[in-house]
């Protein structure tokens, strides 16, 4: 295993891993012990009694953080006509069709960091799967990235949503801040997420649903949040 640094190994004999901490005293000691120079993310991290092998556990979806990422990220929209117009006035920073997946087949072109596709454009952007697919960036209903409410899918996208996955050790990742946040709005931040898992919970889901949930920093060591505190 990699071996950690000085500033990693200093933040991390500051926790105390025999303890849930409240959300708050959590979020706090995460922005306080970032190592980094820069303005790290910070990170949630929620193992799920999920088994993800099967279909009817998967966990996927969308959620619009109250106070954002901290990050703008770039939009692409696959749209035609009046849907393209009211993208582009929506904020998207990329419009197009035909030329569009033209560009992403032929050039490799992968300048953006979220799809969005009116459902009339479905047939001709399926053919970005093997491109698009492994990298996240195909439009799926299932994310709100598959609707002709276009200008509402790119407002939302610029405002913070993001989108979460379970993985097949049934864990989700997600971004909900920086670490020049206010703490109070990261905690609002991950108690949007918790709430959002806790509405998709799939039926086929036994025991144990929230198993644990952990907060750090892009360079710093994880913290073990009480999860009852955020779902209460």
């Amino acid at each position: 295993m990699p071996k950690h640094g000085k500033k990693y190994r200093e933040a991390a004999a500051r926790i105390d891993k025999n303890i849930l901490y409240d959300p708050v005293d959590a979020l706090a000691l995460v922005k306080e012990l970032a190592p980094a120079r820069f303005d790290e993310t910070v990170e949630a991290v929620v193992k799920l009694g999920v088994d993800p092998r099967h279909a009817d556990q998967q966990v996927r979806g969308a959620v619009v953080l109250p106070h954002g990422t901290g990050k703008t990220r770039t939009v692409l929209v696959f749209a035609r006509g009046d849907k393209a117009r009211e993208a582009e006035e929506a904020g998207a920073d990329f419009v197009g069709a035909e030329e569009m997946i033209a560009k992403i087949q032929n050039e490799g072109w992968l300048g953006f960091e979220v799809a969005i596709a009116t459902p009339d454009m479905m047939g001709m952007v399926g053919r970005l799967g093997k491109i698009l697919g492994p990298r996240g960036l195909m439009p799926n209903p299932k994310t709100g990235t598959v609707t002709f409410d276009v200008a509402q899918a790119v407002k939302e996208v610029k405002a913070g949503k993001i989108e979460y996955r379970v993985d097949k050790a049934g864990i989700i990742h997600a971004p909900i801040g920086k670490v020049s946040f206010e703490t109070e709005k990261l905690v609002e931040n991950l108690r949007t997420l918790m709430e959002q898992l806790i509405r998709v919970k799939p039926a086929g889901a036994k025991g144990q649903y929230v198993r644990g949930v952990y907060v750090c920093s892009t360079m710093g060591p994880g913290v073990k949040v009480n999860a009852q505190k955020l779902t209460a």
